[in-house]
């Protein structure tokens, strides 16, 4: 029939097993299971707070969670009652209090179940649900006699031999629901309802809850918990909700149409905060202080985990979305805020190293300032990463068991990164053997400039035309540098023209005028230090300084050489010398013969060309 729901064999069982088990004389209801045990829960709870609940045996398990949902359900529901016939807004501290305890009731309950398949960040809420679901499919079936059922009762707390000789397994009755031996760390061996068996507690619910309890315990508490808001207990806001359209109150996908309205207009807010934000944000003057630009950037991770955490608490505390929508959002969630406080661990540690950086001890040394960026840089990205894979582990990524696996993978994942570690090494290599700092000018084969950053990848240099040059380090440590800024003394050589014209006494006097003023100066080193008629050129007689300028600041330097090179032209002027220009002399002669003088008058010209002309003989 066309939009009726498929049914397997194995639902047209469970069906049956609870519309025909009531025949069955072995059979009991849970208040016949409250009345008949003797395991005192109230003095139990208030003697060990703490402890888990007995699941020694598959009877004690589930006569446990019996227990444990019968005193849940009574205490919340007075609770309810008691708020919705008062006129106050909000719940006293008293039932606060009491809700708490039904709180920490289902959570005890919920220990009876394997909850492993389920993601951690939202394996809290998830128990609740299942523990509700659980507790009113067995509202609906009829359960066998607590002595029928293998083990002891609830409260016995078998001991590790008792528990061997018991069977591995106990499947309820006319279900494919299964309590089985299961080691739980630290505690031994345990019955707990197996993971594939609490799959299918909420899809048995959904088979189930159109019949009736067995008894008259009223309403449906997991059909009352996931379709109000609040938590437990409807607030008072819910009437404006209930005297809304009727069609607000309609379900779909176990959730009410105004929980899905809720969550669509949460989501766009929640969403839209950061874009504006961080649109905003750009708009902005940008400060000219490094550590201003940095501690700014830390405003939107902070914002966005902000955000995401009201939105949860609205979601899940307030709306109340639950089922497989609420481990959706959780798990999102979830990953979101953990991602970015790796982001913000990241940010917060570049921002320290900013911090340390401005301190005197890191201003005086450029490299070290450059190096301890890096250091923090890495350092921040490997805790930004332990934090994110964290993370990832409370939604149930094996991160860690991804990582030690890579070890089969690890030659392919090493072949691929390859050139980023070559790179990596190149710079630990510029770093330990400190061939540059960043602000020294420096000569790579064909380039040349100022070093402005040296990076994890790459280093940035600035040209003498004010371009920037990116090079990666593995690259730049195999070339040959030329580190200008090392120098601790500037080179001094020049030559000095003299014309032809010098005499001898003249060269010799200038030459020792010379050399006495650099042996004077203060800034020219005692040796090498030489001044000497070193050649006779083309059309100069070559005098050559050669000395070494004690400074390492080149405009100091120029400074220097432009001084001591006026001084050298005074020398030489008034040693009644003079600098060379290029020249030279060109030689005339003229032969015996009277020669033309050209240009030659056009009559000469024939006569010439006649005289010249060539005989002919006959």
């Amino acid at each position: 029939m066309a939009g009726a729901p498929f049914v397997t064999p194995y639902h047209q069982a469970f069906a049956q097993a609870v519309t025909s088990a009531a025949d069955n004389a072995h059979q009991s209801t849970d208040d016949e299971i409250v009345l008949e045990s003797t395991f005192d829960l109230k003095t139990y709870l208030r003697e060990n707070p703490l402890a888990p609940p007995d699941t020694s045996s598959p009877r004690a398990s589930l006569e446990s969670f019996i227990l444990l949902m019968d005193q849940a359900s009574t205490v919340w529901r007075e609770v309810r009652t008691a708020f919705h016939d008062s006129n106050e807004r909000l719940l006293s501290d008293a039932d606060e209090l009491k809700l708490q305890q039904v709180r920490a009731l289902l959570d005890k309950a919920s220990g009876v179940f394997d909850l492993s398949g389920i993601p951690e960040t939202a394996r809290q809420r998830a128990s609740l649900e299942i523990s509700l679901q659980f507790q009113e499919i067995l509202d609906r079936i009829y359960l066998p006699k607590m002595a029928d059922v293998p083990g002891s009762a609830a409260g016995s707390f078998l001991n590790s031999m008792a528990i061997a000789q018991l069977p591995e397994r106990w499947t309820i009755p006319g279900t494919d629901l299964v309590f089985e031996r299961t080691r739980v760390p630290g505690a031994g061996s345990r019955f707990l309802m197996t993971r594939e068996s609490v799959a299918l507690i909420p899809e048995d619910y959904e088979l189930i809850k159109a019949f009736a309890p067995r008894e008259d315990i009223g309403d449906d508490l997991y059909a009352y918990y996931i379709y109000t808001p609040g938590n437990l207990v409807a607030p008072k806001w819910y009437d404006l909700i209930r005297a809304g359209p009727a069609w607000l109150g309609n379900h779909i996908f176990s959730q009410a149409y105004w929980q899905w309205l809720a969550l669509f207009l949460l989501t766009i807010v929640a969403i839209s905060l950061p874009v504006v934000l961080s649109r905003w944000d750009r708009m902005r003057a940008v400060s000219v202080l490094e550590f201003r630009r940095r501690l700014r950037s830390l405003q939107l991770p902070i914002l966005i985990i902000g955000t995401i955490l009201v939105y949860r608490y609205l979601i899940e505390e307030q709306v109340n979305i639950t089922g497989s929508t609420m481990v959706a959002v959780g798990t999102v969630s979830t990953a979101l805020v953990w991602t970015c406080l790796g982001w913000l661990v990241y940010r917060f540690i570049d921002l320290a190293s900013v911090w340390i950086i401005r301190n005197p001890v890191g201003t005086g040394q450029p490299m070290d300032s450059s190096l301890l960026l890096t250091a923090f840089r890495l350092f921040g990205l490997v805790a930004g990463l332990i934090v994110t894979g964290y993370g990832a582990t409370r939604i149930g990524i094996p991160v860690y068991g991804v990582i030690a696996g890579l070890g089969v993978g690890g030659l392919a994942v090493a072949l691929a990164a390859q050139p980023t570690l070559e790179n990596l090494i190149g710079g630990i290599i510029l770093y330990a053997d400190k061939m540059v700092r960043v602000g020294e000018f420096c000569e790579f084969d064909d380039l040349s400039g100022t070093v402005e950053a040296i990076g994890i990848r790459s280093t940035r240099i600035r040209a003498l035309d004010r371009t920037m040059i990116t090079i990666s380090n593995a690259d730049l440590a195999k070339r040959k540098i030329i580190n200008y800024s090392r120098r601790d003394e500037y080179f001094l050589r020049h030559k000095l023209g003299l014309r032809y014209g010098t005499t001898e006494v003249q060269m010799a006097q200038l030459i020792e005028e010379i050399r006495s003023y650099l042996e004077q100066h203060e800034m020219v080193a005692e040796a090498p230090l030489r001044v000497r008629f070193v050649g006779m050129g083309s059309y100069t007689l070559d005098v050559e300084i050669y000395a070494y300028i004690k400074t390492a600041d080149r405009n100091m330097f120029l400074e220097i050489q432009e001084k001591i090179l006026l001084k050298a032209m005074e020398i030489v002027r008034d040693c009644g010398a003079d600098f060379a220009l290029p020249s030279s002399t060109n030689y005339l002669a003229q032969d015996s013969e009277k020669a033309p003088v050209w240009p030659l008058a056009p009559q000469d010209l024939l006569d010439s060309t006649a005289t010249d002309a060539p005989k002919t003989f006959g």
